[in-house]
């Protein structure tokens, strides 16, 4: 990798860092479109650009997410009852998405149904409409399903999963501010078992570039990794302080930027 793309990658990581911190998200929707730009720059084979770049992308939440969830934990935000429910389903669904799916899937109506299923939850969070008191999170079968959901459609996208598990939380009554706390602390199973499936999925592939662990280009995970860290906390901290208003509709404006480049990532597809 060449030296003059370091400066870029750690401003991209730094930023990145910050939102997971802020928001729950690892910030693959922001890095998948940076580095496909990247690798297609760097001449890596066509047909590897885009799965190496979501590869990248969910490696670098390894490290936000452990980063981030200390900063949220030491606040007492992290409800880790929920993680535990989740977390089966989210290993189970990351390795089966991120395993032999992620290599031959095209994701065009993948992309397309959670665009709709993102930007009807952002509207929603906009119109602040509250869920009826009486509805909980479901029973160990419906967290494990939910789980499978969460961690399948993240190792497809490359995202941390904030994106299906904050939405999901707040529609059952769990607060914002710990339902972003939670989602930091689900990143690390969810890009466990990504990473995992992505190196599996990638092991036997020809033509990668060196530096390659599978689908992963380890120089700029190494780069992204260091600047995420020492952001991420100082993310943490910047939702504590928010007004809870004002997180739910910064949140929901991702969202919708998060719909927005769903829908042109299908339409590129089709």
């Amino acid at each position: 990798m060449h030296p003059v793309l370091i400066p870029g990658l750690l401003v991209l990581g730094a930023f990145t860092g910050f939102c997971a911190g802020l928001l729950g998200v690892g910030g693959g929707m922001l890095m998948v479109p940076f580095l496909t730009l990247l690798f297609t720059g760097m001449q890596f084979p066509d047909a590897a650009i885009v799965h190496m770049a979501i590869a990248t992308s969910m490696a670098t939440i390894l490290f936000t997410s452990l980063s981030s969830v200390r900063a949220h934990h030491k606040r007492g935000a992290v409800r880790w009852p929920i993680v535990l429910a989740l977390a089966p389903g989210i290993l189970l669904g990351g390795l089966i998405g991120g395993g032999k799916i992620f290599s031959v899937l095209k994701t065009g109506w993948l992309s397309l149904m959670f665009a709709g299923f993102v930007g009807f939850s952002a509207l929603q969070m906009l119109r602040s409409r509250r869920p009826p008191a009486s509805r909980q999170l479901p029973g160990p079968a419906g967290m494990v399903g939910a789980g499978s959901v969460i961690g399948m459609v993240s190792s497809l996208v490359g995202a941390g999963g904030g994106f299906i598990s904050v939405p999901f939380m707040t529609w059952c009554n769990v607060p914002i501010h710990n339902a972003v706390a939670t989602s930091a602390a689900l990143g690390f199973p969810i890009a466990l078992a990504s990473v995992v499936g992505y190196v599996w999925g990638g092991w036997n592939e020809t033509g990668l570039p060196p530096g390659s662990l599978g689908f992963v280009y380890l120089p700029a995970l190494a780069v992204i990794a260091i600047a995420s860290v020492l952001t991420a906390p100082l993310g943490a901290r910047a939702a504590h302080s928010m007004d809870m208003g004002v997180l739910r509709r910064v949140f929901a404006a991702l969202l919708l930027c998060l719909a927005t480049y769903m829908l042109w990532k299908a339409w590129q597809t089709f």
